[in-house]
């Protein structure tokens, strides 16, 4: 059985960072500690063990760190959807929106193959700009986002009701609410 109360009680909220009115939620102390990281990603990979799940994407940076754990345990390929400029090869890209501009995400052109089952990774959902676009590059390039997970959900910023409505599943650890 997963305690889920244990690992949201693990997470730090820091008030007014980055700044005034916002409620941050920091995942350093639960990375920090043994047990909670390991009761973390041991709901996940326990979640995915009999999923027909062919590869695990993480959001840079820190869906990177959830990801490819969960696709290490599983033994299956991790794919990085990262921020624009930082991959090497052929890429395509996603722009999306945020509260004060825009902001881009890319993936090699080669990194999934029509039809595979994705799980994708990042820490934290919020108004859920970032994993849209990421779930429209796994879309472009044939995959099926089969669930969008992340230790955090924030439902009052409404991102994983769009996710939802985008058809995407959504879990999450642990919700917060407000901002």
């Amino acid at each position: 059985m997963i305690d889920t109360e244990y690992i949201k009680q693990t997470i730090r909220s820091v008030p007014d960072w980055p700044e005034k009115g916002v409620m941050f939620r920091d995942i350093t102390p639960l990375f920090q500690n043994p047990k909670a990281l390991r009761a973390t990603m041991d709901a996940f990979v326990h979640r995915y063990f009999d999923a027909k799940v062919d590869l695990i994407a993480g959001i840079d940076a820190r869906g990177f760190l959830l990801g490819v754990t969960v696709a290490y345990e599983l033994n299956l390929p991790f794919v990085p959807v990262r921020k624009k400029g930082k991959l090497p090869y052929k890429t395509i890209s996603e722009s999306y929106q945020l509260e004060y501009g825009e902001a881009t995400i890319e993936m090699h052109t080669d990194a999934v193959t029509a039809g595979q089952r994705v799980v994708l990774f990042d820490d934290l959902i919020a108004t859920g700009g970032t994993m849209l676009a990421a779930n429209s590059l796994l879309k472009r390039l044939g995959a099926d986002v089969i669930e969008a997970a992340a230790i955090i959900d924030l439902p009052d910023l409404k991102g994983s009701e769009k996710l939802e409505q985008a058809g995407v599943p959504v879990f999450a650890l642990a919700s917060f609410g407000g901002h």
